[in-house]
């Protein structure tokens, strides 16, 4: 519904001694490996649950038999009933790298700003289209054809 990517790639999270290891691989290709310390310092729970009220966005991408797109949509979406249980920030590292299916890489890292990973339970509530990319200004109709909407 929503537009996330997860029917190409195979994400993996797991903690590794004191290192949250989160990685995504394309096929056997691996494209993205993101580590930080594994509750290295409590953040702050009041912060970081009205952080995740805030709207969030993905770019949803669905391509047409041809490859070319078919849909190419800004969507906005909510968390919803959020209990959040803990939250912490740390330390943190991405690496990327080329695909030619997957181009990752082609947004490069120059800095991370900052990382936190937590725990909660909360609802992914249903999106709304903020921008159709592939809208066109003007309906298109068949030749010879009048509309009375069109009109």
């Amino acid at each position: 519904l929503w537009g996330f990517p997860k029917k190409l790639a195979s994400p993996t999270l797991r903690t590794e001694t004191d290192t949250l290891v989160g990685t995504l691989d394309y096929g056997p290709v691996r494209v993205a490996t993101g580590t930080m310390g594994y509750k290295h310092r409590a953040a702050d729970l009041a912060s970081v649950k009205a952080s995740l009220a805030d709207p969030n966005f993905l770019l949803k991408i669905i391509p047409h038999v041809d490859g070319t797109p078919r849909i190419c949509e800004l969507v906005e979406y909510h968390l919803e009933d959020i209990d959040l249980r803990g939250a912490w920030t740390g330390p943190a590292a991405l690496n990327l790298w080329s695909h030619a299916l997957a181009p990752v890489a082609e947004l490069p890292v120059l800095e991370v700003v900052s990382a936190v990973h937590l725990v909660a339970d909360l609802t992914l509530a249903l999106g709304k289209v903020v921008h159709d990319y592939l809208a066109e200004a003007e309906p298109r109709h068949r030749k010879g054809r009048n509309h009375e909407l069109s009109q």
